[in-house]
């Protein structure tokens, strides 16, 4: 299992977010729209401290004879200033939050159809608890922070533009105050924001880590409890908990120092214009209204500032979710199937393989210049300890993966050649670890088969001996299958894939034989099951007990890689050779 980046230094951070400027492309006029409306906002708001400082300069200039005419007429265009940037405000609160659900379906449909599409390899090297905080929490995090970015920072860098106009209107030295100010803070934050970004990006990935502990202790818990392994696995899960708990406190420490330290600089900037200010309105330099209307102005300055620097904390969980969300949508793809691929329109079942050779890496080869034909209607068996290659050929014919080195034909036809989906629908699998989702039996047993009728279903389980289990359920074939299965036994699941595959009636089977872990009627079930199942069809069954396999027409005895014995159970029996020692050894310890 690959190592996850916690490194605290992101990679390729830049890159990710323009991804992400390109992949919003596709909302850029909503998106324009809601920045217009933000701007739009934001200018009627500049104007009414000024507005509110002229009705104070109004009030002292014409005491006691107040001018009620004119301090009424500027109270109406307040108002209605404050109505207007509070209208064109909710347009593009309403417009991001539109484009933020549509954006948050689009990148989660974007995510489950790469899973569609990435090769057997991925899953085999990656956490499912990675992908799926991905596909949950990356997504959640991105997507909130981009309306919430979008927003802020154009009415931060909007009013910042106009206030610092409007001020320097008012007053130029109380204006450099201000100027002075704000670089400095701006430089204090920046600095601090640094060590946040890090932690930001380790925080996602250790969270990544985290959701794997718990689907895989989740999918666990039987095993974890039959082997008393509780407090372990407490432990293990309680040291990526701290881990988590440790990197996100430093995270959020760093990001939320931006405040406190703009706030003591704004402080600061205060008491001097204050005292300047005062000294002015007292020489008659500047009026009284204008002073009222100046402070407010620093504080709207201070603001956006303010604003500016802790939505960098924000920006940096967006940028940390944006590269781990476009990381996994850049992995590798299947390499597509031939543009001129070929179709088999009647198929007999003959399968070839031909000097294939194949390793999950390179340099470690699993199967070794293997050979071997199956005539149309065989029943294959493949034997051999663990670890001699089984399971992968049955990758290889499949095509999970394909051969380094030979080919596999299937009627004469390279399965390279073929569409991937066409050659995984000459096969039906019934594997060891059954697998059934949460819905109906019926549903379940469609799975392979959507347009079959429910007549077809119930002759499908009858023959494979599941109909009396099915019919006792509370609702038949309408009962609900729990997500784990957990409502029926393990020989039932089995006899219901079993069923599932018949269903289908796919021209070949590929059969993983497990029945260890059932009674011996239910096992007896199974494989009258698997006789009917492979009637007439050409099988593959990877033999687990090779007292089940003893009528298989051809049985490949594999080890290291390679088949050291083929033939029919009697043949190999005669011939003393690796068979009949694991045959025998099988025999003995019963």
């Amino acid at each position: 299992m690959p190592k996850h980046n916690l490194s605290g230094k992101p990679k390729n951070m830049g890159e990710s977010f323009v991804i992400f400027l390109k992949s919003i492309r596709g909302y850029r006029f909503q998106i324009l729209a809601a920045v217009i409306l933000t701007i739009g906002s934001a200018i009627l708001g500049l104007f009414i401290p000024k507005i509110l400082g002229d009705m104070t300069t109004v009030a002292v200039n014409t005491y006691p004879e107040i001018d009620w005419g004119t301090l009424t007429a500027k109270a109406i265009l307040a108002i209605v200033l404050f109505l207007a940037s509070a209208a064109l405000n909710y347009g593009q609160a309403f417009i991001l939050a539109v484009v933020s659900a549509k954006y948050t379906k689009e990148l989660r449909e974007k995510i489950l159809d790469k899973i569609s599409r990435l090769p057997i390899a991925y899953f085999d090297r990656h956490q499912y608890g990675d992908t799926l905080s991905r596909m949950a929490n990356d997504v959640d995090v991105l997507t909130t922070s981009m309306s919430q970015e979008i927003a802020d920072v154009s009415l931060s860098l909007t009013t910042l533009v106009g206030v610092m106009i409007i001020m320097l209107t008012i007053s130029v030295p109380l204006s450099l105050i201000s100027f002075v100010v704000v670089p400095i803070s701006v430089f204090v934050v920046a600095k601090i924001m640094k060590y946040a970004q890090k932690y930001f990006r380790e925080q996602q990935s250790t969270l990544g880590v985290l959701n794997s502990k718990i689907e895989e202790d989740y999918s666990g818990q039987v095993i974890i409890k039959a082997n008393s392994y509780e407090d372990d696995a407490l432990a293990d899960f309680a040291i990526t908990n701290k881990k988590l708990a440790t990197v996100t406190r430093k995270a959020q420490v760093f990001s939320s120092l931006s405040f406190p330290i703009t706030h003591v600089f704004t402080n600061l900037g205060y008491v001097a214009i204050c005292a300047l200010g005062g000294v002015f309105v007292v020489q008659g330099s500047i009026n009284i209204g204008d002073i009222q209307a100046f402070i407010q102005y620093v504080s709207r300055f201070n603001r956006p500032i303010t604003e500016i620097a802790s939505t960098t904390s924000t920006l940096q969980a967006l940028l940390a979710a944006s590269e781990r969300i476009f990381e996994f949508l850049n992995e590798p793809e299947e390499e597509p199937d031939l543009v001129n691929s070929q179709t088999i329109s009647r198929i007999k079942g003959e399968v070839e393989f031909k000097n294939v050779s194949f390793g999950y890496f390179k340099d470690q080869p699993i199967i070794k210049d293997f050979s071997v034909k199956v005539k149309p209607g065989m029943k294959v068996a493949i034997a051999g300890p663990t670890g001699a290659g089984k399971t992968t050929l049955i990758n290889l014919l499949m095509r999970f993966y394909d051969p380094d080195s030979g080919s596999i034909t299937i009627d004469g036809v390279p399965t390279r050649e073929m569409k991937r989906a066409d050659v995984r629908k000459m096969f039906g699998m019934v594997l060891q670890d059954t697998w059934l989702f949460s819905g109906t039996v019926e549903e379940n047993l469609r799975y392979g088969n959507q347009k079959a009728s429910l007549d077809d279903i119930k002759r499908a389980a009858k023959v494979s001996n599941v109909n009396h289990i099915i019919e006792a359920l509370p609702k038949a074939y309408h009962s609900e299958i729990s997500e784990d299965s957990d409502n029926i036994s393990a020989g039932e699941k089995q006899l219901i894939t079993i069923a599932r595959a018949m269903v289908a009636n796919p021209p070949m089977m590929i059969l993983d034989e497990a029945t260890s872990n059932v009674d011996t009627r239910t096992e007896q079930l199974i494989q009258d099951s698997f006789e009917k199942l492979t009637h007439g069809r050409t099988s593959f069954v990877i033999a687990h007990r090779l007292s089940t396999i003893r009528n298989s027409d051809l049985i490949l005895v594999m080890r290291d890689g390679n088949i050291v014995e083929q033939g029919n159970h009697e043949e190999l029996l005669k011939l003393g050779g690796f068979y009949a020692e694991l045959y025998n050894s099988q025999f003995a310890e019963k």
